[in-house]
């Protein structure tokens, strides 16, 4: 793993989600909250010509930094979408969180500030203070609405030339698959996410917590639906392995915290069928660590 210099003292770290904004003053040298503070987003509400989240997010800021006794502490903040390579701004975000798109936060401010995916500042917190600490490569795996992800390679968060780096969900499995949001046929997202599985299941289980409840009564409709599920998943993170060759791969998000072993213990059978193990070396696979609060964690991390 290269060396870099670790980032010390305290930070203020911002999750700006579709329906909550948390904010976290951070001690970078162990991850502590020392402070946590939450509003809501207020998507498509309006104040002064700008997004009423953004006035949210400097009454935040300026509480967090109040508690903390300094002044110019160092902002991080993670949104969904693509982050501008400058990270100053989220660069893509269609459909909603209506305004964030191309909105320069350090002029909102008026103070530098970090902009990071969300998912990538959630793997962040794990690679500074979770399970992944001291490794220099781990990906990153969120269960939830949809399949996100995020990928630390060489020691370094992988972004790419455009902010695209770590959209793991979008690998395709079935090239003649439909579509999903970005034209991608048959990917992990579209045949593993929670927003599809009404119609992939023509409508028996309405969400994925669903379907989990009744595998744990042992539906036998239930049961097969799991276990294709499994497959669909250690088939993707097989694939995965195979570019990214990592040292962990971890899984995060909703549907991996309400699962639990119901979800590693299949997954680890069905990744036993198909995974490359040179040498017989298998990648771990476990559950992230940080929590709910790991993406303000690791904004302020990398702030």
């Amino acid at each position: 793993m290269p060396s870099h210099p670790e980032p010390t003292g305290l930070a203020i770290g911002i999750d700006l989600g579709g329906t909550r904004i948390k904010a976290a003053l951070v001690d970078r040298a162990d991850g502590h909250l020392l402070q946590r503070a939450l509003r809501p987003t207020e998507d498509g509400d309006w104040q002064d010509g700008e997004p009423r989240f953004v006035h949210h997010v400097a009454e935040l800021v300026a509480e967090l930094e109040s508690a903390s006794g300094q002044t110019g502490l160092p902002v991080g903040l993670a949104a969904p979408g693509l982050a501008a390579p400058a990270g100053n701004a989220i660069t893509w975000m269609p459909g909603r969180m209506h305004g964030l798109e191309g909105l320069d936060w350090s002029a909102c401010l008026q103070r530098p500030v970090r902009v990071v995916n969300d998912a990538q500042a959630a793997l962040l917190a794990e690679v500074a203070f979770g399970a992944a600490r001291g490794l220099g490569d781990v990906f990153l795996i969120t269960l939830g609405t949809g399949v996100g992800g995020a990928v630390w390679s060489g020691g370094r968060l992988l972004t790419g030339a455009r902010g695209r780096g770590g959209h793991l969900g979008h690998i395709s499995l079935d090239w003649q698959g439909p579509q999903d949001v970005f034209h991608t046929p048959g990917s992990l997202e579209f045949l593993l996410g929670n927003q599809t599985l009404s119609a992939r299941t023509e409508g028996r289980f309405a969400s994925t917590l669903d379907l989990l409840a009744a595998v744990r009564a042992g539906v036998p409709k239930a049961l097969a639906l799991w276990g294709q599920s499994m497959r669909v998943l250690a088939v993707g993170l097989s694939s995965l392995i195979n570019v990214l060759d990592p040292e962990l791969i971890l899984l995060g998000g909703g549907i991996s915290e309400g699962a639990g072993e119901d979800l590693l213990i299949p997954l680890q059978s069905e990744l036993d069928a198909c995974e490359w193990r040179p040498g017989g070396h298998a990648v771990p696979v476990q559950l992230a660590t940080a929590g709910e609060w790991a993406g303000a964690q690791g904004a302020a991390w990398q702030a």
